[in-house]
């Protein structure tokens, strides 16, 4: 493990009838457990804990590693802009429309009507409402026919 720590495991061994899976787990130095958060082990590690792979890894292979995602995280950055400079080119051109800049206000299915506040003056239609004229299915002239 780089940083000063070291890998251990205990071998799968049968106890009282019943088979004990290998174990492993990692040492590390200056970490406590309860601080741990992803990303603190490479992922080398975190895969040989998790028994996705055989061997726990090498130094080199960490180092290696960790080069290789340096360099495509560089060619991602250049790719992005070499991107934005030609889409800047093209919105002067004219060749594509730029993008409208939407503006969000509240939840989609939230109607608004344009009324922020509640009124002041509850209003009641219980002395005027009217019950309108229902006929229950069936019982109309179409289905004496």
């Amino acid at each position: 493990m780089t940083e000063g720590g070291r890998s251990n495991k205990s071998p799968k061994h049968i106890f009282r009838g019943q088979t004990i899976p290998e174990r492993r787990f990692v040492e590390t130095v200056n970490h406590e457990a309860y601080h741990y958060q992803i990303g603190d082990f490479p992922a080398e590690w975190e895969a040989w804990i998790r028994k996705k792979r055989e061997d726990p890894p090498t130094i080199e292979e960490i180092l290696r590693n960790e080069n290789y995602r340096e360099e495509m995280k560089q060619k991602v950055k250049e790719v992005s802009e070499k991107d934005k400079l030609l889409q800047a080119k093209e919105y002067e051109e004219g060749l594509v429309a730029e993008p409208s800049h939407t503006q969000v206000k509240g939840h989609a299915s939230a109607p608004y009507y344009g009324k922020k506040e509640p009124s002041q003056d509850p209003t009641s239609t219980a002395n005027t409402f009217q019950p309108g004229a229902w006929m229950p299915p069936g019982s109309g002239s179409s289905q004496n026919k």
